[in-house]
């Protein structure tokens, strides 16, 4: 392998520690990695870049998180989202080819800010939100996944509001992005995408980070309560919603 082929020292000294500081939140909410890595990362590599390697990475930071809180996943409510996502995405897909994204995206930004405002104003739910709404918030993060790269937050709304285990939250939040960057990464690699050499070895160079990351995430998890752990996710559903309003603005 060539001198050319390998990421520049610049590039490495930028993208580990906002690696790390990215999987600090995904190893709390199992989702955001893109939240915090991809506005810091444009900087340094291009942008057609770095939604393939934290693909990579957001893959392998789900294995992780599978082997340390594997055994919590809701698994009923893994089966019934899964099929939807899956819907979603191809409905997302489509509607990429003959709607403005820019309109749903500044929508989708204000309905977030506002919900999780919202929540983190109002007293907390005592009453489970029953499973039909499976089917909005499944297919429609289905959608958001699709048309805009990340869909996890749409999915933390609902599990927040399913599950009385805050692990069993991130758990399978984490499966379910997991099963959705696995997806994106093999499309990324039938596309040929990953035949760079350079973004390869990156993504290599950049699992200590991922790794130190998650380690962070799930330790400062263990000392939460569920509410301490609903409020953290309602900031990164803010935060999230701010993104894609910023997003939407900019683009027009």
């Amino acid at each position: 392998m060539g001198l050319d082929a390998l990421p520049s020292l610049d590039q490495i000294a930028v993208a580990l520690p906002t690696v790390a500081a990215a999987y600090v939140i995904f190893g709390i909410a199992g989702f955001g990695t893109a939240l915090i890595a991809a506005p810091v990362l444009a900087h340094s590599m291009p942008v057609a870049a770095i939604v393939p390697m934290l693909a990579l990475l957001d893959c392998a930071a789900a294995i992780v998180n599978g082997i340390r809180i594997g055994d919590k996943v809701a698994r009923d409510e893994l089966f019934t989202l899964v099929p939807l996502m899956v819907a979603g995405s191809l409905v997302g897909a489509a509607l990429l080819l003959i709607v403005p994204p820019r309109p749903m995206m500044l929508a989708l930004g204000v309905f977030v800010v506002a919900y999780a405002i919202y929540a983190l104003s109002a007293r907390p739910a005592t009453k489970r939100l029953p499973r039909i709404w499976v089917l909005p918030f499944g297919g429609i993060g289905g959608i958001v996944s699709a048309m805009f790269g990340s869909g996890g937050f749409i999915y933390a709304i609902y599990l927040g509001r399913r599950l009385d285990d805050k692990d069993a939250i991130r758990a399978t939040q984490s499966a379910l992005i997991g099963l959705s960057t696995l997806t994106r990464a093999t499309i990324f690699a039938l596309a040929g995408l990953y035949t760079d050499g350079k973004l390869l070895v990156l993504a290599l160079l950049l699992v200590p980070g991922m790794l130190l990351g998650t380690w962070v995430g799930h330790h400062i998890t263990l000392r939460l309560t569920r509410d301490q752990f609903l409020r953290i996710l309602y900031v990164v559903l803010i935060a999230s919603g701010v993104t894609l309003v910023i997003r939407a603005t900019m683009a027009g």
